[in-house]
């Protein structure tokens, strides 16, 4: 029994020594090796659907330069795609160029120009489905109806793109979204361009994601546009002559620092809109130039912290709605008005704000205003009731009114004051 032990032994000794087994049993085990195919004139492969078709799970596709009317390229596996010398994707405006099912593809390098438009259809330049770990970087998107659409993602990343619209559309119907993000998680969205969409960025039912250095501007709705999207962090972003600004709705724990929100303008717009919103962070921000530079409705444990509010319409705009938000360490910079309200109740903490428009004085010299100051004028609180008695803006009578609201308070909140207001910037 133990001979027949030992010869079985060696029969499998054999086996294993047998030339050239070994190496196949052991490429069978890890994978084949990651092929690079080259796409383009004079290339192994003068199209690149059928490049596509051939690669397999974790090839690399280079792209040489020229015009690639292939019409909807759909790709259901692992793949880089790089363009070398910005090879041009075009749709015709027939068509979606890139449709992507994979984990961990990449992009890099592209002119996706022209997509498909349609009211029913979301035509994208790219659109990825159900996919982790994407990464979209350094293409130039321009004249598509969406730009980068991501549905079902998580742990992508979307940067250094520059997304240009139509600027023939001159309105929401006839534009999509640049970067377009539905219901993802742990997204990263930076150093991109977006202008001429109907929404630069939009967000919905996203969360623990980055947006940040974006910029966004030109566009016809928002610059920056999110709903249903919680946990969520902004910073160092600017957002510039947009219809309406930035909106920020039905959301909780979101953190935008360092932003800009500059020149949105327009009859019902504003730098930063935020609406049934909780539990948020904004501060050390710029609102320059906008007709409202932040308003707040049905705001709720929100901390506005040492934001730059300058050469606003209305420097901040907060409704009856709003409870326990607090104002602390802002400055209120040359704007028409600082501060408006709807109600007569009021359920927020203005705190250590400086406010130009202060004529206090500091006699112990630690800063801190010697009495308490109310940014609320009466003619803004009228204007708040009665929009049409804007007209009446540079009348005579108005600077009577707001001086005499100072002396005998009686028409605006009396609990809308800043205790302890700011001496200094």
């Amino acid at each position: 029994m133990r001979w027949l032990n030992f010869r079985y032994a060696k029969r499998r000794l054999a086996f294993w020594r047998a030339p050239g087994l070994a190496l196949v049993l052991l490429l069978l085990a890890v994978g084949a090796p990651a092929r690079t195919l080259h796409v383009g004139a004079g290339q192994p492969y003068p199209r690149l659907r059928v490049a596509l078709a051939r690669a397999a799970e974790g090839d690399t596709v280079l792209v040489h330069p020229g015009v690639y009317q292939e019409g909807n390229l759909v790709l259901n596996r692992r793949v880089v795609l790089r363009g070398l010398g910005w090879p041009v994707l075009d749709g015709r405006h027939r068509d979606e160029l890139l449709t992507v099912k994979a984990h961990g593809f990449e992009l890099s390098g592209f002119v996706l120009r022209r997509s498909g438009q349609g009211s029913m259809i979301d035509y994208a330049g790219v659109k990825v489905y159900d996919s982790r770990d994407v990464y979209i970087h350094h293409n130039r998107l321009q004249d598509c109806f969406f730009g980068i659409y991501l549905s079902g993602c998580a742990r992508g990343r979307v940067e250094y793109n520059t997304l240009q619209g139509d600027p023939d559309h001159q309105t929401q119907n006839e534009s999509g979204n640049g970067i377009h993000l539905w219901r993802c998680a742990q997204m990263h969205i930076r150093n991109n361009r977006i202008s001429g969409h109907r929404d630069g960025i939009y967000f919905e039912f996203v969360t623990d994601s980055h947006i940040e250095r974006n910029l966004s501007e030109n566009n016809l709705r928002y610059g920056l546009h999110f709903m249903f999207s919680h946990d969520n962090t902004y910073q160092r972003n600017t957002f510039r002559d947009n219809g309406a600004g930035v909106a920020v709705m039905y959301s909780h724990g979101v953190r935008m620092q360092r932003n800009a929100f500059i020149d949105n303008r327009g009859a019902s717009s504003y730098g930063l809109l935020l609406k049934d919103i909780s539990d948020s962070y904004i501060s050390d921000n710029t609102f320059e130039g906008n007709t409202v530079g932040v308003r707040l409705e049905s705001a709720s444990r929100c901390i506005l912290r040492r934001n730059r509010v300058e050469r606003n319409g209305w420097g901040m705009r907060l409704t009856a709605s709003c409870d326990q938000n607090y104002l602390t360490g802002n400055a209120f910079i040359g704007n028409t008005f600082d501060l408006a309200t709807n109600g007569t109740v009021m359920l927020n903490v203005l705190r250590g704000n400086f406010w130009d428009k202060y004529r206090g004085y500091d006699l112990d010299g630690d800063e801190v205003g010697d009495v308490p100051y109310h940014p609320l004028s009466a003619f803004s609180y009228a204007v708040e009731q009665l929009p049409a008695a804007i007209i009446f803006f540079r009348s005579p009578m108005v600077e009577v009114l707001d001086r005499t609201e100072k002396l005998v308070p009686s028409l605006t909140p009396a609990a809308l004051v800043d205790l302890r207001p700011r001496i200094r910037l």
